[in-house]
């Protein structure tokens, strides 16, 4: 008779696996994936590290299911900052406000998802999430052009370059090695945003609205 798993094994299987990951993320979020040894996610997971491969096949595969978690919540977030009240351009200065916010509020999660050296697979994961905010902001773009509060403009090129720009602006603060911090400067991170929202809304309007 061939073996048939029970719905109880299945739930003591999916249970394991979610303590895995949420072990893992701990790591990530605390000193990046660099910090997240299979060892010590074993330890925090109470499991030997051999149960961990029977659930992924490999770190690679678990560092991917992680970044895909947990950057799909930041998807979320974006998208539901676009769903606010009012014209384009305030509803693209909400999102890319509420972006730059989330990641200077936990700047080690950020610089993981945004910008640490990962394996081929999980980069792989963030250029698939960096066109999925792109999309978003494409389709926001074109709401703004059809509306007249955004010149007429390529609406795909132009979303890459807002995630582009955000991105990359948040890269040096968030760096963990970030350590030249101008004097006065050290908790000025609402001019910061401000420089950052500015800067994208203006090259999408020409205009600093």
């Amino acid at each position: 008779m061939a073996y048939r798993e029970t719905e109880k094994m299945r739930e003591r299987k999916a249970r394991a696996r979610q303590n895995i990951i949420e072990r893992t993320w701990e790591c990530v979020a605390e000193g990046g994936f660099r910090s997240a040894r299979i060892t010590r996610i074993a330890g925090l997971a109470g499991v030997a590290t051999g149960t961990i491969y029977r659930h992924f096949e490999s770190r690679e595969d678990l560092f991917a299911e992680i970044f895909r978690l947990a950057t799909q919540r930041e998807v979320d977030k974006v998208a539901e900052a676009l769903n606010v009240y009012g014209n384009a351009v305030e509803r693209l200065d909400n999102a890319l406000r509420k972006f730059a916010q989330r990641a200077l509020k936990g700047p080690m999660k950020a610089w993981a998802l945004i910008a640490e050296p990962v394996d081929p697979k999980v980069e792989e994961e963030r250029l698939v999430y960096r066109k999925a905010y792109a999309s978003l902001f494409e389709q926001a773009i074109r709401d703004g052009i059809a509306e007249g509060c955004i010149p007429d403009q390529n609406a795909r090129l132009a979303s890459t370059c807002l995630v582009g720009a955000i991105s990359e602006s948040l890269v040096g603060p968030l760096s963990p090695t970030q350590t030249d911090i101008p004097p006065g400067q050290d908790n000025n991170e609402d001019e910061l945003v401000n420089t950052i929202v500015c800067f994208c809304i203006r090259g999408l309007t020409g205009t600093r609205s």
